[in-house]
This record gives structure tokens, sequence and C-alpha cells, in this order.
């Protein structure tokens, strides 16, 4: 019998890339871990790591070896679910990563929710770019994301990672000026209107980034990109002062009416998805039926006092 101890270690490499990287998320020193991983090599009887310059990378049988302790761990995780679902209270830590705008706009109404009906569930939320964050899901960093997907961008979907939609959120273009005649030349025209425009967008690397830079490109136009956030409330109060224009969600107003003036984007470019992930065997915890139901409920507030 292999050390589940060590096995998850050789899994967590494979995750995180580097040895330092799993002796800091995991708190040990790095010789420490080293050595882990060299007592389950002579376990196994074959090499599990190979020199990469300065890093390592796992042999084939290693991979092997993270496979099914993936599947392990998921039987393990299925099997907490069973168990918290046989307690009266719902007790223990439910760790949420979220990007910003989910964060504003949806969280807060959803640990109302969790704190009326769940009160000992202790929930801690990270505001976290899906781009990092569902890496850290499969790391075990964290039990549940909250994700976005832009239009014609879909995101990578791991085996080992379950999705479930939230809501379609619909995405416009936000005019630096304020303009009172009504949208009568189409979307693609009032995108060409801004080519000579500085724009705010989110930082290069990003699927908000891409999205964007394709839309403008297929409008016959390379963006002035002169401001780059994450935060999307910045991008408003830029366009707001009249220094960009932008691509903004609907959730980034909270509910209140638009404070720029607002045009159609090009048909199949309107909106994007949001849902919510976890590991696969974690659907069925009662803590994460919990948070999607109440999230599912913050929607649904949402959408009533629209």
């Amino acid at each position: 019998m292999f050390d589940l101890h060590r096995l998850r270690l050789l899994r967590e490499l494979k995750h995180r890339g580097t040895l330092a990287a799993v002796a800091a998320a995991l708190s040990y020193a790095p010789s420490s871990v080293s050595q882990q991983l060299s007592q389950l090599e002579a376990e196994v009887g074959v090499p599990l790591l190979e020199p990469v310059g300065r890093r390592v990378r796992l042999t084939e049988q290693a991979e092997i070896l993270v496979a099914h302790t993936e599947a392990v761990l998921e039987r393990l995780e299925r099997a907490e679910a069973e168990i918290a679902t046989s307690l009266t209270d719902l007790t223990g830590t439910l760790r949420i990563a979220s990007f910003q705008t989910a964060a504003l706009t949806l969280v807060p109404t959803a640990l109302d929710l969790l704190r009326d009906r769940h009160p000992q569930l202790r929930v801690h939320l990270t505001q976290l770019e899906p781009e990092a964050a569902l890496p850290a899901l499969q790391a075990r960093d964290f039990d549940l994301v909250l994700a976005e997907e832009y239009p014609g961008n879909p995101n990578a979907r791991p085996a080992e990672l379950e999705q479930e939609d939230l809501l379609s959120d619909p995405l416009h273009l936000a005019l630096p000026e304020p303009v009172e005649s009504p949208d009568t030349d189409g979307p693609t025209a009032a995108l060409r209107s801004l080519a000579n425009h500085a724009w705010v967008m989110e930082p290069e690397g990003t699927t908000a980034r891409h999205w964007a830079m394709t839309l403008c490109r297929n409008a016959g136009f390379e963006p002035d990109v002169r401001f780059e956030t994450t935060d999307l409330l910045l991008h408003l109060r830029l366009v707001e002062q009249r220094h960009a224009a932008a691509f903004l969600p609907e959730l980034v107003w909270s509910g209140q009416p638009p404070t720029v003036t607002l045009r159609r984007l090009p048909r199949g470019q309107r909106a994007r998805r949001v849902f919510t992930v976890v590991r696969r065997g974690r659907a069925e915890h009662p803590a994460i039926l919990a948070c999607r139901n109440a999230l599912h409920r913050a929607v649904a507030l949402r959408a009533s006092h629209a």
C-alpha cells in the first residue's frame, strides 16, 4: 500500500508546478516535501520525478499514480459529503473564491441567506479572478468558485471539475461621451465610432481581454488600451469621467440604473455566462448544496428588484 499523504504531495506537485509552491501551500519546508517524495519513489520502486532545468516534472509512472490519487480523493470527498448529510446541523468551513462583480452583487445576499439558515457554517470568501481561482480549486485551496465565461471564449473543462450555471449577465458597450440619439446605425458602427478613443480593459492574459480585443478587431480596428485593471468599478469610473470606453457587464451596477450611455454589442456577444464550479465528488456536500441554493436565490431576488 502506498502512503496517501505522499500521494497527495505528488498530486500537489502536478497542480502547483514546483516543490517550493507545494511547500508554501502546505506550510512545509521544501526539503521535507522533497524527502517525502523520495520516500514515495522508494515505495513505488520507479522514478517519479525527472529534472527539467531547475524544475522537475512528473514521469509517466507518476502521472499514473496521480490519476489514481484523484480517484481516491474523489471517493473521500463523496464520503465526507455523505457523513455531512447524515448530520442534523451544517457546520465547518466553506471556502469560496469569486470574481469581483459577483462578489459585490450576489455573494453578500447569499451570505445573508446562509447565515439565517445555517448559522454554524463558517464561510471564507476570497476575491479572485477565474484564471487563478480554478487552478486553486483543483489544488484544493477552495471548495467552490464563482467563474465567468465570455461569448466565443469557452473555459477549459477539466474532468475533475463540475460546473453549474448561475445566470446570464448582459454585456454592454459603455460610451465615454453622453449620447442622446437612438442607436440606429447598429452595434458594429457604434464600436467603430470609438476606434480613435482610449479604452480600459482587463489585463493581457485574461479571457475578458481576449474577448474584448477580438470584438474590436472584428469591428475593424485595434483598440488604444491605455488603462488595464481587473477592477470593473474602476472601468466604470473611467467611463463616467470620460477617460475611456469600456465593455461593462450589467452586474457592475448592482441593480441600479446605468450611469453612462450604453450601446448594444453585436449579436452573439451580448452576455457572459456566470457559473459555479466544484471538484467532482463534492457537488452533493450539504454545504455546497446550501451555497449554490443561496446563490440561485440571490439571483432571483436581484431579478425581482430590477
